[in-house]
């Protein structure tokens, strides 16, 4: 399961205190008990909005089978971290700006703004001479990237009514089995034998389909400001500023992760300056202290994210320079994962296990964390590679238990009118916690030798390999992954 992965877990219904606007356009009305997402009212916007995200999945897995052969041929290894955390620096802005706009104006602007910006981003970064293009790119795609994610919360919390959330979350989730187990072998085929700007530029016309027919839904379900707001409400200027900082520092602070000369303390103290702050006022009060309720919701998603997507960027990397797997085996050894996470997803949306929500979260932290710890293990060369399939699937089913709880607990501690906002700081934590675990995973990587691997031969003998770069980034994820299974705690209220 890829980055993308992780904006579009589950969620659930609004509270009873809403029904009293229950019939306006901003909220859903109720369905009748036998309604479901495929009804005749739903058909169309499910199969429209299930089949972005099957779309984006099938990118996220192409995506991530592709960059180590991107990496290698743009002699940017170096760089390999700036790639992924490019994506979130700017996609941090991006929530933001999402999540006001759907509260003032509706959700259907910033969604096709962001589907446009994403394919941009894809075309530029398939199209890239240079590895810095290729960079720009993703950041590109990280932009559109960061509107779509809260648009989408806030058009499921909008267009369906609580009893069928969990429904269309779980066919969500169930999207990305297909393309994790097509997309890298597709992605791979493709990258050895057209090369790998194929995986780039080939897919953003794909998503023309899904939005005609999801569009119009949207637009008739969930458009327009949420009652109280005002069609007519203005931007808060205040959040925008911060969203601005948090993204100027957060690509600061991983500038200074990639360049380890001292000077790099100026840029690195900066962006910490302007991020630090920018954080605590986007975040819900006591985030950072695990408060419970809502802001230890918070917290966890950038944990459980964080941990996550930073030890699985370098995966592949890893398979590809210490096992000399081909691009396509090592994307295909997640493939697994697709059907995990969708499982973990579907066991976490019954409504037996409701009552049960924060222990499967600490049960899903914990499979995340012997996931991760287990990876290096298939630096031995004694150790079949395949061993790494299996604690990876292990850890995606813990992480849709986790990921999909965390999406459930965001809408039900949120009024109506502030749907946007808390997505967007739900959005806020996941990104920002990617790129700072990624400039901290990239640090330690790129001290350790790991750069050189863009000009040391693939040979499964070791050779030339640099081990221990790869392990400096699996462990301390895997203990940050340990805070999060504490952090599960802090869920309830009272």
């Amino acid at each position: 399961m890829s980055v993308t992965a992780l904006t579009l877990a589950t969620m659930t219904a609004l509270e009873p205190r809403d029904t009293d606007v229950a019939k306006t356009s901003a909220v859903p009305s109720a369905a009748a008990p036998e309604e479901t997402v495929l009804g005749r009212s739903y058909r169309a916007l499910s199969i429209g909005i299930v089949s972005v995200v099957l779309l984006i999945a099938f990118e996220a897995t192409a995506v991530g089978t592709a960059m180590p052969v991107a990496a290698r041929e743009l002699d940017g290894v170096s760089l390999y971290a700036f790639a992924f955390s490019g994506y979130f620096t700017t996609s941090l802005f991006g929530m933001v700006l999402s999540g006001q706009w759907s509260d003032r104006r509706g959700p259907l602007a910033p969604l096709t703004c962001g589907i446009a910006a994403f394919g941009a981003g894809l075309l530029l970064s398939g199209t890239a001479g240079a590895m810095w293009l290729f960079i720009l790119g993703r950041a590109v795609q990280g932009f559109g990237g960061g509107l779509v994610i809260v648009a989408l919360y806030v058009v499921v919390g909008r267009a369906y009514p609580e009893r069928l959330r969990p429904a269309i979350m779980a066919a969500f989730a169930a999207s990305w089995v297909v393309p994790s187990i097509v997309g890298p072998l597709a992605s791979g085929a493709v990258t050895e034998h057209l090369g790998w700007r194929w995986v780039f530029v080939g897919i953003p016309v794909l998503v023309l389909l899904p939005l005609a027919l999801a569009l119009p839904q949207i637009r008739r379900r969930a458009a327009g400001p949420v009652p109280g707001a005002g069609a007519d409400a203005s931007f808060d200027r205040r959040r925008i500023r911060l969203a601005l900082a948090i993204s100027f520092g957060a690509g600061l602070l991983q500038y200074a992760a990639q360049d380890l000369r001292w000077i790099s303390l100026v840029p690195g103290a900066l962006g910490a300056a302007l991020l630090v702050p920018a954080a605590l006022g986007l975040l819900p009060r006591g985030t950072y202290r695990a408060a419970r309720g809502l802001p230890s919701v918070v917290l966890l998603r950038g944990v459980a994210a964080g941990s996550f997507i930073a030890a699985e960027s370098f995966v592949p990397l890893m398979l590809v320079t210490q096992r000399g797997l081909s691009p396509t085996l090592a994307g295909f050894s997640l493939a697994a994962g697709g059907v995990t996470w969708a499982l973990g997803s579907w066991v976490q949306s019954r409504p037996r296990v409701e009552p049960y929500r924060e222990r499967l979260a600490t049960a899903g932290m914990v499979l995340v964390a012997a996931a991760v710890a287990a990876a290096p293990s298939v630096l031995i060369q004694s150790v079949p590679a395949w061993t790494l399939a299996v604690a990876w699937a292990f850890g995606c089913f813990g992480m849709g238990l986790v990921i999909s709880s965390t999406s459930v607990l965001l809408l039900k501690l949120s009024a109506p009118e502030e749907a946007g906002t808390n997505s967007a700081a739900l959005q806020i934590s996941d990104a920002l916690s990617n790129v700072v675990l990624l400039a901290a995973g990239g640090a330690a990587f790129a001290a350790l030798g790991g750069g050189a691997l863009s000009h040391a031969p693939l040979d499964t003998s070791g050779a030339g390999s640099h081990p221990a770069a790869f392990a400096a980034v699996f462990l301390p994820m895997a203990a940050v992954a340990l805070v999060g299974a504490w952090v599960t705690t802090r869920l309830r209220e009272n």
